[in-house]
């Protein structure tokens, strides 16, 4: 009776009204209960029951009721879903078609149904699919998705790539080649006898740059020629327009998908051995004490390598071990000339600029069905060193240029340090007495002097903390200094094959030696470039994820320890990274808790405390077991087997 009682509805209505709205993004709990987050610093409860018309990331209007001194949202209106365009997986129940959202903390299928011409009955269990959100339950009162492409059968070898090149809406083929291309003439340089030669790994097949290096009174002649794409590539026609769309190469562990296509990329503009190519070639003095001399010169020219070489083969040659030896005395020549200049250029870097650290890249080696068989760490090598330290001259030279020439172009930029979090830095740098504060961390030269002195100092604690402090590497259409290199410009132009702005920096040289007009980049694709390069990085390090948690998942019977280095601390547990093979994995505080002495992490420090002693901190090495492998969400759990590196650090 007092159900049905108009009154009381009424009543209740008029109490309701006059509790506050507020409005806030669900954060959904594996748990079943959520929370309505109106702002860093305000957050209501959610219950179970509400939380079943909500989805992690709607964004909504909500009621905050309070009782006994607690606060719990109830959901009124959508305003935006969390959950619009996605990659799933196929449920059934009761042969219905659900799908199951490929997203952290989505652990409920949703009522499907097929179109765009996918059949229904012809999806399985466990296939992966794009989907699209349709019905929302707080405003339709159910959830419904269609489901509008299958990207892999569920027992697909190829679905690790098919997928993490779906959720990232990433092209999963080389663009095709609609017409025959033509070449378009213009007058270059005849340096087809100039000695060029490229240094790569065995597979590449896009190779877009090649040096040749004579020694001088002063130093060294280096000339870097760089494959010319916009030969055949007009701006503005078909092809520029899927190039300027993908704008890179998508490199992922055993195989990539060419921003250009392959008859491009892999044969009419990569400078195979032994054929004549169209290039732009810098003539690039550097000096004996490795510094860059007289301004770069540029030149259209056509060019023709004289021998292809592999890294392993040139590091094993140049370190006297291995029987390979180069073919003449003039590459010979040329191989032991680049070396002594790269030598010279890093002594010069280290001095007045920054270095990288040494730090090893992982290999996959994969079999035909895409199975990993062996991950390989591999450590920069004297031939990395040569051609790196060629590519980054070259590339600060055309910085250079193009800020001195025009004013504009496409400048890789990094600014250091975040404003809004100098003050913090500056007090953390204080207690540590860093020999460089204040407003000297906003300059090049300051930046650079920091780096140097967290180089040496004997853990890499304060520089894996003082990281956090970091502003992003951006892309600016104006010059820029880039902190991260040390350099006051840079601007990449040596990869034109596989990165579109490089593509674009090519054209502004060629219009400047031409003495054509100039149009200056747009600030959209500068914001394109930096976005897209964010999304590549996210590909390559789910895939990575992917392939990782199926090669280690024979280490959980076995018990093979590996060197874990610590990337994170907080009050959940510890971030490693596996020296051995670079996999991610995470030990939660609760596996390694002492009850009678408990472990306390603060992530403001990045140390872990056992009452007031550091056990463990960020840069630390430990040694660790796999206690786990996740395949659904491709994370790895890791147990604690022993220190390995005492802390040494000293206190703030």
């Amino acid at each position: 009776m007092l159900q049905n009682n108009p009154l009381l509805a009424q009543l209740k209505q008029q109490l309701r009204e006059s509790l506050p709205v507020k409005e806030g993004v669900v954060r959904a709990t594996a748990k079943n209960f959520g929370f309505l987050e109106v702002s860093d610093k305000e957050s209501h409860f959610i219950s179970p029951p509400l939380m079943k018309k909500l989805l992690h990331g709607d964004r909504i209007t909500a009621v905050v009721r309070e009782t006994d001194d607690k606060t719990q949202a109830e959901p009124e209106a959508l305003l935006e879903s969390g959950l619009s365009h996605f990659v799933g997986r196929v449920k059934r129940f009761k042969n219905r078609l659900q799908v199951l959202p490929d997203l952290p903390l989505f652990k409920d299928a949703l009522k499907a149904k097929a179109v765009n011409g996918v059949e229904d009955k012809a999806l399985s269990e466990g296939d992966w699919v794009k989907a699209s959100l349709v019905q929302h339950a707080l405003k339709d009162e159910q959830f419904l998705v269609e489901v509008t492409e299958l990207i892999a059968k569920a027992d697909d070898a190829n679905a690790p790539w098919l997928v993490v090149l779906a959720r990232h809406n990433l092209p999963k083929a080389a663009p095709e080649l609609s017409a025959e291309l033509t070449q378009l003439e213009l007058e270059r340089a005849d340096l087809s006898a100039t000695p060029f030669f490229t240094i790569d790994s065995s597979s590449t097949q896009d190779m877009d740059d090649a040096i040749a290096i004579s020694e001088t009174a002063e130093g060294w002649l280096l000339q870097v020629a760089v494959a010319d794409p916009d030969a055949y590539i007009h701006a503005g026609s078909a092809l520029d327009s899927i190039a300027a769309e993908r704008l890179f190469t998508t490199y992922l562990p055993g195989r990539n998908v060419p921003m250009l296509p392959r008859q491009l990329a892999d044969e009419l503009c990569s400078l195979h051995p032994g054929q004549l190519r169209p290039a732009l070639v810098l003539r690039l003095q550097i000096l004996k004490d490795g510094s860059i001399g007289s301004a770069p010169e540029f030149q259209l020219a056509t060019i023709c390598s004289q021998a292809r070489f592999d890294y392993q083969l040139v590091s094993d040659y140049l370190s006297g071990t291995g029987d390979w030896q180069p073919d003449s005395e003039v590459m010979a020549s040329q191989l032991h000339s680049l070396c002594a200049m790269a030598k010279a250029r890093q002594h010069w870097r280290k001095t007045h600029a920054i270095v990288f650290q040494d730090k090893p890249d992982y290999r996959f080696a994969l079999n035909e069905q895409g199975q990993v068989i062996a991950i390989h760490a591999e450590h920069r090598r004297i031939a990395n060193v040569m051609v790196e330290e060629a590519m980054i001259a070259a590339n600060q030279a055309c910085g250079r240029y193009l800020a001195e020439q025009l004013g504009f172009g496409v400048f890789n930029s990094h600014s250091g340090f975040e404003s809004s979090k100098l003050n913090p830095l500056n007090e953390l740098l204080a207690s540590f007495a860093a020999p460089v504060q204040g407003e000297a961390l906003t300059q090049l030269s300051g930046f650079c002097q920091l780096r140097r002195w967290l180089d040496q100092l004997p853990t890499p604690y304060l520089d894996n903390r003082i990281r956090r402090y970091q502003a992003y590497a951006g892309v600016s259409i104006t010059p820029a200094p880039h902190f991260g290199l040390g350099a006051e410009h840079y601007a990449t132009w040596t990869s034109p094959i596989r990165k579109y702005s490089d593509l674009v920096n090519q054209r502004l040289l060629k219009a400047i030696l031409l003495q054509r007009p100039a149009e200056a980049p747009s600030e959209e694709l500068a914001k394109r470039l930096a976005e897209q390069r964010k999304i590549q990085r996210r590909a390559e390090r789910d895939i990575a994820d992917w392939l990782y948690c199926q090669f280690l998942s024979s280490a959980i019977d076995s018990g093979q320890t590996f060197t874990g280095e610590i990337q994170d601390i907080n009050r959940a547990g510890i971030r490693l990274r596996l020296l051995e093979n670079g996999a991610q994995g995470f030990i939660a505080l609760t596996s390694i808790n002492d009850e009678q002495n408990p472990l306390t992490a603060n992530w403001e420090e990045g140390r872990c405390y056992q009452g007031d002693t550091v056990r463990f901190e960020l840069g630390q090495q430990v040694q660790v077991k796999i206690s786990d492998i996740n395949q659904e969400t491709q994370s790895i759990s890791l147990a604690l087997v022993q220190a390995t590196v005492e802390t040494t650090t000293s206190a703030d």
